[in-house]
């Protein structure tokens, strides 16, 4: 294995913070595979960049020689994660949980070495806890200490109701480390709570007491939200190979060096590098970025594909070409007394825009194209003529071929 402190600079890389980090250096120091637990509720079936951060972390670990233990939170999932919450978080059914999970152990597996990664359900020691258990349990934590956590001290505050379940989340969670005897924790900075809960149990329990780390969030396309479908600026890790690179493409140059850390393949020297001969003007920053990109798509697809989707990207941007491969929407124009075909309502019902209001906003913004030709400000009005079979393209990246019907 590599040395400790050089293992301590990879694992540190991306902003990970760790506590205690001296704690850290001291299980390395002993040169023996390390058991790292990662949990997950399986509460949605699709990932984006933002949830692989985690996972980038862990492959680390596995290169470096370290043993993951990814559970699936198949009996957590049941309570219902209250962290960052305003609300109580309806529980899953076990149908939910289990298509939810088989999805999300596909996607894991496109990042994780499957041969050091040791799978496992925690309802599988769950299940066999008793009511002495559980009443045992609960009797290691205060109603002081798990009212320290922000979301549900706020929840009091505001006189919103917590329904008592939810207290049982961070102390089953926490059990979780003592079922798998975990030497680390990782998790997001949303987390700490429940990963310190774990640390707490084990040290109560005279076992040797987890190490946690917690890692950034990563920004959306957008460079300044996390990434998150909600907020629109979220990439997929099964989206289409052009999809992926082109949203790649649009992030603000600021947030690439986040990216190489915590989204990228490179490894921390590989990034070290790059980063140091852009920042000294030796690097180009869209080179900087297609690489990146490339390297994103080749992790969740392949080399080839990722080489076509750069390709294709130069011919739609700097060709100025439409896609080889385009969404056909088939649609019935309502053609107005004048004669005419109110495209705000084409936009909206194709999917470009959610209202009426935000086609017009995009339109005189110049953001929109007809056949390559861009509409004029307040040109809400076209000739139905003009729009069969023709190519509407809004933004950089999205394109429809008509169908009329």
């Amino acid at each position: 294995m590599r040395p400790a402190t050089e293992q301590m600079h990879i694992i540190k890389s991306g902003g990970a913070s760790i506590i205690p980090e001296a704690a850290l250096l001291d299980k390395l120091k002993l040169d023996q595979p390390l058991r790292i637990k990662f949990g997950v509720d399986p509460t949605a079936p699709d990932l984006h960049l933002g949830h692989a951060v985690p996972l980038r972390k862990l492959r680390q670990f596995q290169e470096l020689g370290h043993t993951v233990v990814l559970i699936i939170g198949n009996g957590t999932a049941m309570i219902g994660d209250p962290s960052g919450r305003n609300a109580t978080r309806p529980p899953l059914s076990e149908e939910a949980i289990a298509v939810n999970a088989a999805t999300y152990v596909e996607q894991a597996f496109k990042i994780l070495d499957d041969q050091k990664t040791e799978l496992t359900w925690n309802k599988d020691w769950l299940g066999e806890l008793r009511l002495t258990d559980i009443i045992k349990l609960t009797g290691q934590f205060t109603v002081a200490r798990i009212l320290e956590r922000d979301d549900f001290a706020n929840r009091y505050n505001n006189q919103q109701p917590i329904s008592l379940h939810e207290f049982l989340y961070p102390v089953i969670q926490a059990y979780d480390s003592v079922a798998i005897k975990a030497d680390v924790e990782m998790g997001g900075s949303d987390q700490l709570f429940n990963l310190l809960a774990g640390r707490d149990l084990m040290e109560r329990l005279d076992m040797e007491p987890q190490v946690c780390i917690t890692l950034p969030l990563l920004e959306g396309t957008d460079g300044v939200q996390k990434m998150s479908k909600s907020y629109g600026n979220s990439i997929g890790i099964t989206e289409p190979p052009n999809e992926m690179f082109g949203k790649l493409m649009s992030i603000p140059d600021e947030v690439m060096p986040r990216y190489l850390f915590l989204a990228s393949s490179f490894t921390v020297d590989e990034s070290d590098e790059m980063i140091s001969q852009w920042e000294a003007g030796d690097l180009h920053p869209n080179t900087l970025k297609r690489r990146l990109a490339i390297n994103i798509v080749s992790a969740y697809h392949s080399a080839s594909e990722a080489n076509a989707a750069e390709a294709e990207f130069d011919r739609i941007h700097r060709q100025h070409e439409a896609p080889t491969d385009i969404e056909e929407v088939a649609i019935e124009l309502l053609v107005e007394k004048d004669g005419l075909v109110y495209l705000p309502a084409v936009m909206q019902g194709i999917g470009f825009a959610t209202s009426a209001s935000e086609a017009r906003r995009l339109i005189d913004g110049g953001g929109v194209q007809i056949d390559g030709v861009a509409l004029n400000n307040e040109e809400y009005r076209v000739a139905p003529d003009r729009l069969k079979d023709a190519v509407i393209q809004a933004g950089r990246r999205r394109f429809v071929r008509l169908l009329v019907k």
